[in-house]
């Protein structure tokens, strides 16, 4: 399978947000999306799973065609992790889980034995089960992110899009999310402003500037001083950390 974004181009209002953007990936990757505030990633997280809607371009995931396709048909099969997940009014932890198989509902269809065999799956995996009879509103940030993780999970999606998933969280949970995803074994497109993460994580990385990628590959070839400065406007040594093999980063003004 894979996902195919063919010359997208985003306005928001009369402000071209994307501008002729193409980008293709083989949906058994983890492959990120990095960039500076204002590059155009969430834009184009929006824009694939149909929360925008482009000028122009096609966006194709195993053949099915994104833009002419309903909501409800993409969203069976494209699970999605935003930034912010705040609620006003309150669920249990497994009320919450068990909206993800909405999609998978006809109208005022009720759930079944097997939906409530997924959600009991879907919170074993993300280590929430001893939670599910308490208010998501009472957990913290890190934890509402793991219950919003596993109603994705109970969606059983085919693709994973992240927004910022680590986003507002502290270090441990930030990487206990990344390890909960990569573990899915399911193609996973994620924006990330941390580029230790990214260089942790992804197979492959795309580098977004002005609305457009100026640079893709792996993060070891990815990387480089100049794209960095490029970017987001700082200095910076890469250098090989000897306790993970992985590449790493000091930056100075």
């Amino acid at each position: 399978m894979s996902l195919d974004i063919q010359n997208l181009h985003v306005k928001l209002g009369k402000k071209e947000i994307i501008h002729d953007l193409s980008l293709s990936m083989n949906t058994n990757q983890f492959v990120g999306i990095i960039g500076a505030n204002g590059s155009g990633k969430s834009t184009l997280l929006k824009t694939i799973y149909k929360s925008l809607t482009p000028a122009k371009g096609r966006i194709y995931f195993d053949g099915l065609d994104i833009l002419h396709t309903p909501a409800k048909k993409v969203s069976q099969k494209l699970g999605v992790v935003g930034q912010f997940n705040e609620l006003s009014f309150d669920f249990t932890v497994f009320q919450m889980v068990l909206l993800g198989r909405t999609p998978h509902k006809k109208l005022l269809e009720s759930d079944t034995k097997e939906d409530f065999a997924i959600v009991e799956q879907a919170l074993a995996k993300m280590g929430l089960t001893s939670f599910k009879n308490e208010s998501f509103l009472s957990l913290s940030g890190g934890e509402k992110q793991r219950v919003i993780l596993a109603r994705v999970l109970a969606k059983q999606p085919e693709f994973m899009i992240l927004d910022e998933p680590t986003n507002h969280l502290d270090i441990r949970y930030q990487l206990e999310m990344m390890e909960s995803v990569k573990k899915l074994g399911i193609g996973v497109l994620v924006a990330l402003h941390d580029l230790q993460l990214a260089a942790n994580y992804c197979d492959y990385l795309y580098a977004m500037k002005d609305g457009a990628i100026v640079a893709f590959g792996t993060p070891e070839n990815l990387f480089t001083q100049d794209l960095i400065e490029d970017l987001y406007g700082i200095k910076c040594s890469i250098y090989k950390n000897p306790m993970t093999d992985k590449i790493a980063f000091h930056y100075y003004l």
